[in-house]
């Protein structure tokens, strides 16, 4: 099958860089794999990786790593050390 279907695109000139780069590094060219994604999501029948919004449960999970935590905190090595062996 001839390609002659063009897609035009804008990107960020910093992450069209940085993909380039690994592509190269992978032996492909930008055009190779955008053709791999858009047969992968073809033979899928959509994205061929999870795209999803986090459920309630993720979602708090996700805004609990963003709060502060309860951690104690000391002023030094040495006082951590008298706390381990005040438990042990």
């Amino acid at each position: 099958m001839s390609k002659t279907a063009t897609i035009h695109m804008r990107v960020e000139p910093e992450l069209k860089q940085d993909v380039e780069n690994i592509l190269r590094e992978l032996g492909l060219t930008t055009s190779e794999a955008i053709n791999m994604f858009l047969r992968q999501v073809s033979a899928r029948r959509g994205i061929p990786f999870d795209v999803r919004i986090p459920n309630a449960e993720t979602r708090e999970a996700m805004e609990e790593l963003k709060m502060p935590r309860n951690l104690k905190s000391y002023d030094s090595f040495e006082a951590l050390l008298e706390e381990v062996k005040d438990d042990a």
